[in-house]
């Protein structure tokens, strides 16, 4: 979904090179092409990759929906040395109350690894594209234990060409209690941050590579340490963007 909505976004803004690659332009999302009745299934996988030596990921979407109300489906799992780090699930309303600006609103769940316990969290947030093409994620969580936490995510897309793209990206977890089980911080416990130059063989179809870095704070950077993991670690990558 972000890289879809920055590059629509784009093009639109450099419409006058439209004449270079027409039958390539004319590849919008559907997102963006339906007329407000239409109802459609999109499925986005953004990230599906390997990190390192032994590690993956894998992040996407499946949305249902007109051009202003959608459900949303998303998922997130990062795995590391044959067993899974995090995984969480989140089923979201979403509502369109500004071009290019969604709210939304529903339920977010933490999968139980190891030790951890499992959690449910309902979650409050914005999507959307900002000034100078920023593609921007924030939401706040409540969790049925009482806990709460927010998430800041920010991409930009540049273009050195129609099809070869470089993103950077940063994403910031905060939480509002040291959490042991779930090894979070309060305050600021954890950021993510990448920066992946893919090229579109067409717009559903991207390969990329680039770098990784992981970094926890506070309380969440001993607790991965009383636990023998780094607290901070930069790792290539190698992977595949893909929708339909």
């Amino acid at each position: 979904m972000k890289k879809r909505l920055i590059s629509n976004a784009v093009l639109a803004a450099l419409s006058s090179t439209a004449a270079a690659e027409p039958a390539y332009q004319s590849a919008l999302t559907p997102d963006h092409v339906m007329d407000h009745n239409t109802l459609l299934t999109t499925v986005s996988v953004d990230r599906l990759e390997a990190r390192g030596d032994q590690g993956s990921a894998l992040r996407g979407d499946i949305r249902f929906g007109g051009d202003r109300d959608k459900l949303w489906l998303k998922g997130d799992l990062n795995r590391e040395e044959n067993s899974t780090e995090n995984a969480e699930l989140q089923l979201l309303y979403s509502r369109a109350v500004a071009p290019y600006w969604d709210l939304q609103i529903g339920m977010r769940h933490d999968f139980r690894l190891g030790n951890g316990p499992s959690k449910n969290w309902g979650v409050i947030g914005f999507q959307g594209l900002a000034p100078y093409f920023f593609e921007v994620e924030s939401a706040l969580f409540a969790s049925d234990g009482g806990d709460i936490g927010m998430r800041i995510g920010a991409e930009y897309e540049l273009l050195f060409t129609q099809r070869l793209i470089l993103s950077p990206e940063i994403e910031l977890d905060f939480y509002g209690q040291n959490d042991r089980d779930n090894e979070t911080a309060a305050g600021l416990s954890e950021m993510e941050a990448g920066l992946r130059l893919r090229y579109e063989f067409t717009r559903q179809f991207a390969p990329y590579i680039g770098i990784h870095h992981e970094r926890k704070f506070g309380r969440a950077a001993d607790f991965a340490r009383e636990d023998g993991r780094e607290s901070r670690e930069t790792t290539w990558v190698m992977g595949l963007s893909v929708w339909f």
